[in-house]
């Protein structure tokens, strides 16, 4: 399954992954003010979160696997990670 995101922007990608209980509208002030300097903003919903799927597995390998699975649906190469709180080790594990 794929994650829900909302991307704003052009430019050079740029994911944020937001803390825990959080979603990725909670970052989207700071996305507009970004996407005004050339990149293309990646605010993801991580699974159990948001607008993503629920699933019953939670853990920072299948975190991991949802974001590779979502670079690589997207096709992001070269992108910037931005996380927050320990719900943002699989950047980690995929950077």
């Amino acid at each position: 399954m794929l994650l829900h995101s909302n991307i704003i922007g052009e430019g050079h990608p740029f994911i944020i992954l937001h803390g825990f209980l959080g979603m990725g509208d909670n970052w989207k002030t700071l996305a507009k003010q970004f996407s005004g300097l050339g990149f293309e903003l990646h605010l993801v919903d991580q699974r159990n979160h948001g607008r993503s799927f629920h699933d019953t597995e939670f853990n920072y390998e299948v975190l991991a696997s949802d974001l590779l699975n979502y670079c690589q649906h997207h096709d992001l190469k070269d992108c910037i990670p931005v996380s927050y709180t320990h719900l943002t080790l699989p950047t980690k594990r995929i950077v």
